[in-house]
């Protein structure tokens, strides 16, 4: 298995501003930074598998292994434990969000074999953080929760599967209608085969689509699972530090309405109307890439004290910001007005600057006077 990166798909492409380094703090030995883009050698596999599970918008991949397959495949099997040695090349490539349905969607406890892992290793730490903080979640509107596994006398049977399975996984996906979101499945590359670098650059059809709305397919599972679950009789909120694959935002009054959050925004948590008045968030589109955050200079949107648990069951557009749109008296484009004279902020630039060429221009033709009335 070799690891793959869909470059578009990566937050780091999408702006120089972005601060995500989440796939190299997984795997400091496999990932590093080149041109302000993850790279890595081309011969690198289940190694770096770590960054796979991590990544919020999946741009990584191994090219022998699917996390969408194996989470239908371990769904119609008898087995209720997750072990490398057999069903998946490493636990880590398993994302919080991949946990937390895996719990929901089956009526057995699931089990994870961590007997193949040092126990002082940073690689069992994060694969323990991230079943910890599955279980936290499910804690909070579930009694489901995940167990843990050291013994090294894992007994299985790789074909025994049940007799039921479940509904397709076309459907399963399909299910999922999330507004502004266009539904995609993550191509993946060929493998390669060198020893060399690989490193990335932009060209234009990598431009063309990083400008795309996607959703990963982590997220649309997730949804559809909470679609089957009971609504909680009472919600709880989360601290925002324990919840690491989404958000809740606001906005403060230092925000310009530049409207880069929202376009820039690669899953479409944050949107606008026609017209550019406001800014939406939908919470269960966010995956707390922190792109919005990094990109926006008077640093205006924050994120929320909690997470509300009660937008997994009842998702809300919620308005962060509504502005006051206006017609420029002088080009006639809108903009958002804050008051004064009708004119946009570029028309008043320029009218800025021709007062102040044409008192310069003023200025200098009284000192020439003053020049030729002394000769």
């Amino acid at each position: 298995m070799l690891l793959h990166l869909d470059i578009a798909s990566c937050v780091r492409a999408t702006s120089k501003f972005s601060n995500c380094s989440k796939c190299i703090d997984a795997c400091p030995d496999s990932v590093q930074l080149v041109d302000n883009l993850p790279s890595f050698a081309n011969n690198t596999g289940v190694e770096a598998a770590a960054c796979i599970g991590v990544c919020p918008t999946e741009a990584f991949s191994l090219s022998d292994f699917s996390t969408t397959e194996f989470f239908f495949s371990f769904l119609e099997s008898k087995v209720r434990l997750i072990s490398p040695k057999f069903n998946v090349p490493c636990i880590s490539v398993l994302s919080v969000e991949h946990l937390i349905s895996l719990a929901l969607a089956s009526d057995e406890e699931i089990s994870l074999d961590l007997s193949s892992y040092d126990e002082t290793s940073i690689l069992y730490e994060q694969i323990e953080s991230r079943i910890e903080e599955a279980n936290f979640v499910l804690s909070s509107f579930s009694k489901k929760q995940l167990v843990t596994n050291i013994d090294e006398t894992v007994v299985t049977d790789k074909n025994d599967t049940k007799s039921e399975e479940i509904s397709s996984r076309r459907s399963f996906l399909g299910n999922v209608s999330l507004k502004g979101v266009v539904k995609h499945k993550m191509s993946f590359d060929e493998a390669v085969v060198a020893d060399e670098l690989k490193t990335f650059a932009l060209d234009a059809g990598i431009i063309a689509k990083i400008r795309e709305k996607n959703l990963p397919d982590k997220r649309k599972i997730l949804f559809t699972t909470l679609k089957h679950v009971g609504i909680p009789e009472k919600f709880e909120v989360l601290t925002e530090e324990d919840v690491s694959f989404t958000s809740q935002k606001f906005v403060d009054d230092s925000c310009t309405n530049c409207q880069i959050c929202y376009r820039i925004c690669p899953t479409g948590a944050l949107s606008s109307d026609g017209k550019f008045s406001l800014i939406h968030f939908d919470a269960m589109l966010c995956v707390k890439c922190r792109l919005c955050h990094d990109v926006c200079e008077p640093n205006s949107i924050q994120l929320q004290a909690g997470f509300e648990i009660k937008e997994f069951f009842e998702p809300t557009q919620r308005t962060l910001a509504k502005f006051d749109i206006k017609r420029c008296d002088e080009c006639g484009n809108n903009f958002t007005y804050k008051g004064g004279e009708q004119t946009c902020p570029r028309c008043t630039i320029e009218e800025e600057e021709a007062m102040f060429l044409h008192n310069n221009a003023k200025h200098m033709q009284a000192i020439l006077d003053e020049k030729s009335k002394d000769s």
